[in-house]
């Protein structure tokens, strides 16, 4: 079988390239693991790195907004993880960038799919930025939907495309809700909640951190590992297991960034740790606020699936998964 995901160039994108390529098969069209034959990642650039170099693995370059370009790569697949995105306070300072990403390239993938007449099976990334304002202290499975960005308006209409286009019979769609990716590799980005990984992913490769909130500023997070751990397990199940929303809110644990910077001092090691440098940023303060500072998801409870048992985990597993790629970033070889 085919399966594509667009962001592939990503970090998320290619550690889930990586997790399909390793465990070799996926459920197929009929729920039966199935052996996956090509592996198609799409993004703005090519996809590159360790542990792509395979066989199955097909890398293409091109614009997510651009229907043809999408047609052609959907053409023939299984599966369709859509990842490709503007991040939040990218998506908030370019509106136009924002909606033709976010809104017509999510619109793009799913006509594509819906075009194949296969039913394939597609999976959605949306975030908790489809929540704002004035929230419960922990966001559930029925918190109403209340962005207060373009990022989150924006998540928001791709879920309820989903919805729709799985509805009419067209695809197979969940949309997942996911908490900040903690601790990400790569340089920071434009996402409004960049910083949660910076805090601890530059100390940690000796180099000092701007931090722009302050430091009682609650995130939610969850590591990579336990999100493409998700992705697998989302993929999977039954297509009824979501309810008629077709939407599943992943759990994750609340820090403060003042916890963030603390974690580092457990597990620095012998390393030459940088220092956090707190420069207030009202503009990304305001959209962090405005986020979940809690979230309580029975339905992901009991699906089965797991959140990091406490931030020593998180902070772990980037130590063991990815801190010597992330060093060969901030050092990179003469």
């Amino acid at each position: 079988m085919k399966v594509v995901i667009t962001g592939g160039a990503g970090f998320l994108g290619k550690k889930l390239a990586r997790r399909i390529l390793q465990q070799g098969e996926i459920a197929g069209p009929s729920g039966q693991p199935q052996k996956v034959g090509e592996l198609l990642l799409f993004d703005v650039a090519k996809a590159s790195g360790p542990g792509l170099d395979d066989p199955r693995v097909k890398t293409i370059a091109g614009d997510i907004s651009n229907f043809a370009t999408v047609q052609s790569i959907v053409q023939g697949a299984s599966t369709v993880f859509h990842f490709a995105a503007v991040v939040s306070a990218g998506a908030e300072a370019d509106f136009d960038l924002g909606y033709r990403v976010n809104l017509d390239g999510t619109r793009n993938v799913l006509e594509a799919c819906r075009a194949l007449g296969t039913n394939p099976r597609v999976v959605f990334t949306s975030s908790l930025a489809a929540f704002g304002g004035d929230l419960p202290p922990a966001v559930t499975d029925d918190t109403p939907l209340t962005p207060q960005t373009s990022y989150g308006a924006q998540k928001s209409i791709g879920e309820f495309l989903v919805r729709d286009y799985t509805r009419k019979g067209f695809l197979r769609g969940t949309a997942v809700r996911l908490p900040t990716i903690c601790v990400r590799t790569g340089l920071p980005n434009k996402a409004a909640s960049t910083w949660a990984s910076s805090v601890v992913r530059e100390p940690l490769t000796g180099v000092d951190v701007v931090c722009p909130v302050t430091p009682e500023t609650i995130m939610v997070v969850l590591s990579p590992r336990k999100t493409v751990d998700a992705f697998m397990r989302l993929h999977d199940l039954p297509a009824d297991a979501f309810g008629p929303g077709r939407t599943l809110l992943l759990n994750g644990i609340n820090v403060t960034a003042k916890e963030l910077e603390q974690a580092i001092g457990r597990h620095a090691g012998n390393r030459k740790v940088g220092k956090v440098v707190w420069q207030h940023d009202p503009a990304i303060q305001k959209i962090c606020d405005g986020w979940p500072q809690g979230i309580d998801s029975a339905r992901s409870r009991r699906l089965g699936f797991e959140t990091d048992k406490d931030l020593d985990e998180v902070v772990r597993n980037f130590i063991a998964d990815d801190l010597d790629e992330q060093m060969k970033i901030v050092r990179p070889a003469a």
